[in-house]
């Protein structure tokens, strides 16, 4: 049973406020506390709630709540990691792969997730140390993929990649995607590469555009410590970026460490979530030819 419940959301519209306000409402049904992001416009908001910082919340509530899409998610992935919180997403954006909770299932599902009658997952968190002349010069977490890309050129970029210390594959094209069981349905999905169950401890490498076109995705364990190395002339054609992010340009001779962290988020969703359910609606598997 949860006690004290962040509610946060990055959008202000009417559908996000009269979300908001359900959620509210079914909150103070039971006895759990509300604490509202203090992004979030409260004027026209009804029943027993705190404000706080956004930054404050994981530190005081057991579970946070993300209302918005996908996007909005893993920004709130973004504040809570490390913290051991519980994150469960109100779906008002796309596809909603992760924020699976229906706008319109707010007061059945939530009171009964509120009295634990949830089911919880735990998401492979991944860490990235860019790395130039053996010094570390950035960090970034991700929980759907990080990406080496090229940008600002139509130019092919050349990266070297090594799996444990291994070569793998010199590869030319527009970038190289790293990606968690789940980001496989997010870019690296839209790459050609496979879609991952959660459950299995693995990473997908998707080469973005590659010249060569045998150079295909492949899939390595999550215990593996994945080296891209930057071997692109120009120095102002490749980027890091981490779950849509951008982090870092990078030159040649950089090194981009990708590994995973040993913590990871906890997503909760309705007891009976499905996640082939979960696949066949959003990308239409369930309709006949």
């Amino acid at each position: 049973m949860f006690s004290q419940i962040g509610i946060v959301s990055s959008v202000n519209s009417k559908l996000v406020e009269d979300t908001i306000q359900e959620v509210i409402q079914t909150i103070n049904t039971t006895a759990a506390k509300a604490l509202i992001d203090d992004r979030i416009r409260v004027g026209n908001l009804d029943g027993e709630f705190d404000v706080c910082p956004l930054q404050t919340l994981p530190e005081i509530c057991d579970l946070i709540i993300s209302i918005g899409g996908d996007g909005t998610l893993l920004q709130c992935a973004k504040v809570i990691f490390p913290n051991q919180v519980a994150l469960l997403g109100i779906n008002l954006g796309r596809l909603g792969f992760l924020a699976d909770l229906s706008a319109k299932n707010v007061n059945k599902d939530l009171e009964a997730i509120i009295q634990g009658d949830c089911a919880m997952e735990k998401r492979v968190v991944l860490g990235c140390e860019i790395v130039r002349d053996e010094k570390i010069i950035n960090t970034c977490d991700g929980l759907n993929d990080i990406i080496v890309q090229k940008w600002n050129s139509a130019r092919l970029i050349t990266l070297n990649t090594y799996v444990d210390g291994k070569f793998l594959h010199s590869q030319r094209g527009d970038g190289l995607i790293v990606a968690t069981p789940t980001g496989s349905t997010a870019y690296a999905m839209s790459g050609g590469g496979p879609i991952l169950d959660p459950r299995i401890n693995v990473l997908a490498l998707v080469p973005i555009c590659p010249h060569t076109l045998t150079n295909r995705p492949i899939v390595v364990p999550d215990s593996s410590a994945i080296e891209i190395r930057v071997a692109t002339e120009r120095n102002d054609q490749s980027r890091v970026t981490c779950d849509g992010n951008s982090v870092q340009e990078v030159m040649q001779g950089d090194k981009i460490r990708i590994f995973r962290h040993q913590v990871s988020i906890n997503l909760a969703h309705p007891a009976k979530y499905d996640h082939y359910a979960t696949l066949r609606a959003k990308l239409n598997w369930a309709l006949d030819p």
